[in-house]
């Protein structure tokens, strides 16, 4: 079949409307999942402080004679610890010509734009708490930067060769080890751990490659074929431990080398200025907005969560 002779069609037509959507579609995930489940906490510094304290062991040999004068007990102070608030920001430039035009999917290009840069801020401050990095606590020329998860913890890890914990006060890192295989025993030896320090830890926050390891693991449990609707189930997002059941989170935003075995009523994040947005000078034919967050990772008690740390990823 051929087109008849002198068929004007759309390639020799001139001002044919665009097709464009009046949608714009956004792959980019904003779960937060460590922040998201943290306690919000108030800082009034920069240098966000806090007191943790722990009981004396428990004493099988608490027995004291009849009528015997009053012995006094040997006490201990509280521990007082420190992280430094870190300041983030995403600042946005729009001239007044792009905000004037008629755009697609967007009636103004300034919300659009903020609304965007306000959830890579939060998905920015997901990936450095969850980090391994060492407390900076700045000066004139350089910026704050606050002790991270991996800076942290130290009571209840697991490492690979030539892995070494930081100092357990956030500004120390830990030092990378060799990389091995994620297992189930590594996994039960940890929440052993952090339950024997006084924890009692619901969450297991692990990276997308951990997380399909983690669901290979196969404990008391029973994979099966639930023939009414023909699914298999293979998925674990919820271990039950022998103590006590943990969430299993995944997180796109923690280091995929890191398995973390958490109770997260020992971490908060303390903010000195909540997220905020404010207007920059105008110098020009252009509008100016700064988002801003100034906060810090509190580590109420290190020792009620763990790591498996130096995992491989793929």
């Amino acid at each position: 079949m051929a087109q008849p002779t002198n068929t004007f069609d759309t390639y020799d037509s001139v001002g044919e409307r665009e097709d464009l959507s009046d949608v714009i579609y956004s792959i980019s995930p904003t779960d937060t999942p460590f922040i998201s489940s943290a306690a919000k906490t108030k800082a009034t510094a920069v240098l966000h402080e806090w007191q943790t304290d722990a009981l004396a062991a428990a004493a099988t040999d608490n027995a004291v004679i009849e009528g015997d004068e009053a012995t006094v007990d040997a006490l201990t102070a509280t521990t007082r610890l420190s992280n430094s608030a870190q300041i983030m920001d995403k600042v946005i430039t729009i001239s007044g010509t792009q905000e004037a035009v008629d755009k697609a999917g967007r009636a103004s290009e300034l919300a659009y734009q903020i609304a965007k840069k306000a959830k890579e801020l939060k998905r920015d401050m997901e990936a450095t708490v969850t980090s391994n990095i060492a407390e900076v606590t700045g000066g004139s020329g350089t910026a704050r930067k606050m002790g991270t998860l991996g800076s942290w913890v130290i009571t209840n890890d697991d490492f690979g060769a030539g892995g070494a914990s930081g100092t357990g006060v956030g500004n120390t890192a830990r030092t990378d080890g060799t990389q091995r295989a994620f297992t189930e025993a590594q996994l039960k030896s940890v929440i052993k751990s952090v339950w024997n320090a006084g924890g009692d830890p619901t969450m297991i926050m692990v990276g997308p490659f951990n997380k399909q390891k983690l669901s290979g693991f196969t404990g008391n449990s029973t994979r099966f074929d639930a023939g009414a609707d023909a699914t298999l189930y293979t998925s674990v997002d919820v271990y039950a431990s022998d103590f006590g059941q943990l969430q299993v989170v995944p997180n796109r935003f923690s280091r995929d080398r890191d398995a973390w075995v958490l109770d997260m009523n020992y971490w908060g994040i303390a903010f000195l200025r909540d997220f905020t947005m404010h207007e920059l000078a105008k110098t020009g034919d252009t509008e100016k907005r700064q988002l801003l967050v100034e906060a810090t990772l509190e580590s109420r008690n290190e020792g009620a969560s763990g790591l498996i740390a130096d995992l491989t990823t793929s």
